[in-house]
């Protein structure tokens, strides 16, 4: 970001909009054709010096995409979405649980009463769900997907070299 003065603006998608509240158990299937990805994945993040924990549920993320519109407003969208990463593919943590959120928020300095407050208030439900749309319309169906300058994307983790490609190209 700071080599090639890039800006980063995360948007919300839901991968399985029919997830529940609760969340779910990942299908047999789902966790056997992830098994040669989450290799890869560890690898990377082990390159980097990170943990990755896999979970075993998919958890409902509309609480997260909506507290991270709060963060947003309060100039800490970046700082949030790290720390809700962390807490999920570091910790394995419910990231569709308000605790989590909450510690997620204070661990950035975001006021968790307000932002809980303002989340279940619906503030921020219409907004999320039209770039939900938004992302739709532009042919995102997999997670992540990176758009640059509106007309380039990056589908998948991809290695640093990637994204340094992309930008020479643009």
């Amino acid at each position: 970001m700071k080599e090639h003065h890039a800006e980063v603006d995360w948007r919300p998608f839901y991968l399985r909009p029919d997830t529940p509240p609760e969340g779910m158990e990942l299908p047999d299937y789902v966790k056997a054709r992830m098994a040669e990805t989450n290799a890869r994945l560890k690898q990377m993040a082990s390159a980097a010096g990170l943990e990755m924990v896999f979970a075993t549920r998919i958890p409902n993320t509309r609480l997260a995409h909506e507290a991270t519109e709060y963060a947003r407003e309060k100039e800490k969208q970046l700082e949030f979405h790290r720390a809700v990463f962390d807490k999920f593919y570091g910790k394995g943590e419910d990231v569709s649980q308000w605790d989590v959120l909450r510690d997620a928020a204070r661990s950035v300095g975001l006021d968790a009463d307000e932002m809980q407050r303002e989340v279940e208030s619906g503030k921020y439900t219409a907004q999320v769900n039209t770039m939900v749309r938004e992302a739709q319309q532009i042919g995102v169906s997999g997670v992540p997907t990176y758009v640059l300058n509106d007309r380039y994307d990056i589908v998948g983790a991809q290695p640093y070299e990637a994204f340094i490609q992309a930008l020479k190209k643009l």
